[in-house]
């Protein structure tokens, strides 16, 4: 039988629409600024509208965190139990803030049982604890079991990807302009790690293809018992891109199921257009 548990997640989680069907979350939308013109992310400017504005923006779009206000009313739902998955504590304050709005939620409702997760990750890796949380919603398992085994996912996420340009990070003061506009001539491209929830430049390879194929291969040498499990590719507007992987992968590899995502205006304010990342749980 079923739990009458609900998934809340923020809006810097990168859903793949089989995730979406199958959780049916509640999702809080995270600001996006260009300038003096302020959008809700996924409600009011979708994916590829923000790439289009963020090529010809000279400065990076700035975000915000949610405020308790909109997490409050995500609580006000049937259930009476609700798991709120965040981005990183290390990366946002929207952790913070729907851990404030619970704390005055409850003092209303204190027949209701609220967790707030720290995920340690976000985008596709938020995606994936999401869909295996479900699972065990599914199974009938309680909520004390169910933040048990979080606690293992946060360790055994996976979690590699692939820039195809340093641009965002010329502009947003992580990466020096000379050198990287240098290694932007050179066409070295950087493959990165989301790991404790940081994000981590780890290596780099010359052209997307072969940075592609490196990301591919870190995520290959740290994956057991691939039946067991699910691999996510998150695109930053390139989704043909992304289905020539999944092809790759599903011929290569026997993963349990490959789904694609579209990388949203959070994640991608770092990473730029032409990104690939993937993620395993």
């Amino acid at each position: 039988m079923k739990r009458h548990i609900k998934i809340i997640t923020d809006g810097s989680c990168d859903l793949p629409k089989e995730v979406i069907e199958r959780v049916n979350p509640g999702i809080i939308g995270i600001n996006v600024c260009f300038g003096e013109e302020s959008y809700i992310g996924g409600v009011e400017i979708d994916d590829k509208t923000f790439y289009e504005k963020m090529k010809v923006s000279k400065e990076l779009p700035k975000t915000s965190s949610p405020s308790p206000d909109r997490f409050i009313e995500a609580y006000k739902c049937e259930e009476d139990e609700i798991l709120v998955f965040t981005l990183t504590s290390k990366l946002s304050g929207t952790h913070s803030n729907a851990v404030l709005a619970k704390t005055m939620y409850l003092e209303e409702h204190p027949e209701k049982r609220i967790e707030v997760i720290d995920t340690q990750s976000g985008s596709i890796g938020v995606a994936l604890m999401m869909l295996k949380c479900n699972e065990l919603i599914e199974q009938g398992k309680t909520m004390d079991e169910i933040l048990n085994e979080i606690e293992k996912y946060k360790k055994d996420i996976i979690f590699f990807g692939a820039l195809d340009t340093l641009e965002n990070a010329i502009k947003g003061g992580r990466v020096n302009p000379l050198a990287g506009k240098v290694m932007n001539a050179l066409n070295l491209k950087v493959i990165i790690r989301i790991d404790e929830g940081l994000v981590k430049p780890i290596d780099k390879a010359r052209g997307g293809v072969n940075s592609i194929k490196k990301a591919l291969d870190y995520v290959k040498s740290h994956v057991n018992d691939e039946k067991e499990k699910t691999i996510i590719i998150a695109h930053a507007n390139c989704p043909e891109k992304a289905h020539k992987i999944k092809s790759i992968i599903e011929e290569d590899s026997n993963f349990k199921e490959v789904l694609i995502a579209s990388i949203g205006p959070i994640m991608g304010t770092f990473t730029a257009e032409g990104a690939i990342l993937v993620a395993v749980l």
